[in-house]
């Protein structure tokens, strides 16, 4: 007999829109506040992980067909690389920068190379997250 989940399944769709909303403020307001890369990351995998609760991982897995390993693996390059950028300026290792900008609909808004560092630490924490959390939920 299948079980109706129709309340399970909808109160997890709009939290996880939440929470995923809660996980992009946490990352962009990392900059001058607490939160960032690493805390954004960690909710984002949160999000995810009460999808793959809610909906069985075939579903999941169908619907977000996406190798959390290569997803590691890609953060920690941008990270890496981000790092790396500054040499090129002659400036320490994982120096960064940031200018004011006129943006058509923001106005002046102040844009930092460290955002790019950020990106790449959410993207490892994410998929180390997942990858952790997928492989013990697959042991029998």
């Amino acid at each position: 007999m299948k079980q109706n989940d129709v309340i399970l399944h909808t109160v997890t769709k709009v939290s996880t829109f939440i929470i995923l909303t809660f996980s992009i403020y946490l990352f962009f307001a990392g900059h001058h506040n607490p939160g960032g890369g690493f805390i954004g990351g960690l909710v984002t995998a949160s999000a995810l992980v009460l999808l793959y609760l809610a909906f069985d991982l075939e579903t999941v897995r169908e619907h977000i067909p996406v190798d959390f390993k290569k997803v590691a693996g890609v953060g920690v390059l941008i990270a890496v690389l981000s790092g790396v950028g500054s040499l090129f300026v002659d400036a320490p290792f994982l120096s960064h920068t940031f200018d004011y900008f006129d943006l058509p609909v923001f106005g002046k808004t102040e844009l930092a190379t460290s955002v790019i560092f950020d990106v790449g630490v959410a993207l490892a924490v994410i998929g180390t997250a997942m990858t952790i959390i997928l492989s013990i939920s697959e042991d029998e």
